[in-house]
């Protein structure tokens, strides 16, 4: 529990503060006014003031506002605050005095009330002392701490028990400047403490003060006061960590105070700061309108060239779009030809390549292949001997595209018969024979490859029939590549049995 309080006076200006719920605060309601003929809380206050002025005059301060603190999660009930606030007035010597309490809620839960005593003593007419204050207010709260259980909050004046004296917490008048000015009191405390560190003399300080924008200036109660930049007043021994009154006048010592800003001057020079930054400010703000409004014209202007370039761009473009893609199909044709040549030559590499593989691995056939090379090095021949006629691969071919060869096999028709069982016999026997006729086919063109295999080998011309009875893709392949053609279906079969012969070979291992 934390409470605080101080003799005041302007009962207006409080009763406005009491009435407040522009800040952070959810509730506030009028508790009690105690001896009193007002309605209201500025009302009452008013009438403590009119009292004192009429019958105390000479006290400048007739009220005396306190407010008792506790954690959001240590409310008062009812009966609690206002034992406490009975407890309170006794210490401070205010029994019977008229009062006002107003309880205010954050936020955040929190919740704390305000009192505020006349401390004009009717039948006296004599002013009630308002000496040791603060330590009347730590005994309370220490003995409100234990009745209520609450946690213990160290206090500068009683209870110390050999504990350092806390840090001061900044008083109400400090939160407001802070609201005022946006500067906090535990950042300019931070600031100053960190210059007066670094300074080694008070000229030092005086010009690292300057250079952040505050300025050292002439008190009306203290030697030396610190103006913030937004012209409010800082006491030098409550900014500065760990030094006091003493430290600060010894440090000072070497600046002259009839040099320095009184404070009304200080203020003053802040303000003209400040004054003239929001000139430059506004004079940087139209610079940078008019760099931009140039901007602005300076592309529009840009954009006006471009959009110009653009359409002659595209009047040129239009004019050699013919041209370019003439050359653009004579490159595609061009480059078509040279892939097209480059796949044939690796195509005849790698004929090559196998033709010497076959030949390093058979020893025994190079023999019989040289025996060929003559008829292989002029082109492969073809007989007739139905005819006697002898004519080269190509020309048989060319013959046999043009039609004097049996037609080939119709293996679309035989596809459609063997992809089902026809119930009706005659279909079903029609796909039967196509069967057979199409494993006969294939049959022929295996003996064919046999027996034209062989006349390679041996130099001999090829047979027509033999020719005849490949299948229709051995033919595509003759007439697209020639003797090539011929000499790569027989590669190929020598590759398939290899292959068969060595796969057998492993499985019988």
């Amino acid at each position: 529990m934390v409470i605080k309080g101080k003799s005041v006076a302007g009962a207006k200006r409080l009763a406005q503060h009491l009435g407040r719920k522009d800040t952070n605060e959810r509730r506030n309601e009028v508790v009690e006014m105690r001896d009193v003929a007002a309605a209201d809380v500025q009302g009452a206050l008013l009438e403590m003031e009119a009292v004192a002025a009429g019958g105390c005059p000479n006290c400048k301060k007739p009220l005396y506002h306190a407010s008792i603190n506790t954690r959001a999660h240590e409310r008062l009930t009812d009966e609690q605050r206002m034992a406490s606030i009975d407890r309170l007035e006794k210490e401070l010597g205010l029994t019977g005095q008229p009062r006002v309490v107003v309880v205010h809620e954050k936020n955040d839960g929190r919740e704390h009330c305000h009192i505020v005593w006349s401390r004009i003593e009717l039948e006296k007419m004599r002013t009630i002392s308002d000496s040791h204050n603060f330590r009347k207010h730590e005994i309370v709260a220490r003995e409100l701490e234990r009745e209520f259980g609450h946690e213990r909050v160290q206090g500068a004046h009683i209870e110390r028990d050999g504990q350092p004296r806390p840090e001061r917490a900044p008083s109400h008048k400090e939160h407001q400047q802070a609201e005022r000015t946006g500067i906090r009191p535990k950042a300019a405390k931070e600031l100053i403490t960190r210059l007066w560190n670094e300074a080694d003399s008070g000229k030092a300080f005086q010009a690292a003060l300057e250079k952040e924008g505050w300025i050292l200036a002439r008190g009306d109660r203290r030697d030396f006061v610190a103006i913030d930049p937004k012209g409010e007043t800082h006491s030098l021994a409550r900014r500065i960590e760990g030094a006091k009154v003493a430290d600060v006048r010894e440090r000072l010592a070497g600046v002259n105070a009839a040099d320095l800003y009184s404070i009304p001057e200080a203020r003053a020079a802040q303000r003209e700061k400040e004054r003239a930054a929001t000139d430059e400010r506004e004079l940087a703000a139209q610079a940078r309108a008019r760099d931009m409004s140039r901007d602005r014209e300076a592309q529009a202007q840009a954009d006006g060239y471009f959009k110009l370039e653009k359409a002659n761009r595209a009047d040129r473009n239009a004019v050699r779009l013919d041209v370019v893609k003439e050359a653009a199909e004579a490159d595609r044709q061009q480059k078509q030809q040279e892939r097209q040549e480059r796949h044939e030559a690796a195509s005849r590499a790698r004929q090559e390549a196998w033709r010497a593989k076959v030949d390093e691995n058979n020893p025994e056939k190079v023999n019989v292949a040289q025996k060929g090379e003559q008829v292989a090095r002029r082109g492969l021949q073809v007989a007739d001997r139905a005819t006697g006629a002898v004519m080269s691969l190509a020309d048989y071919m060319s013959g046999l595209v043009s039609g004097h060869s049996k037609p080939p096999l119709a293996r679309d028709r035989e596809g459609e018969l063997a992809g089902f069982i026809h119930d009706d016999p005659k279909l079903r026997k029609e796909q039967q024979l196509a069967r057979y006729a199409a494993i006969k086919a294939d049959r022929d063109a295996e003996k064919a490859l046999d027996r034209i295999e062989d006349d390679m080998k041996q130099g001999r011309a090829l047979s027509a029939s033999d020719v005849q009875n490949l299948t229709q893709a051995h033919q595509e392949t003759l007439r697209k590549f020639g003797d090539d053609g011929m000499r790569q279906l027989i590669d190929e079969r020598q590759k398939h049995r290899e292959r068969y012969w060595r796969s057998d070979g492993r499985e019988r291992e």
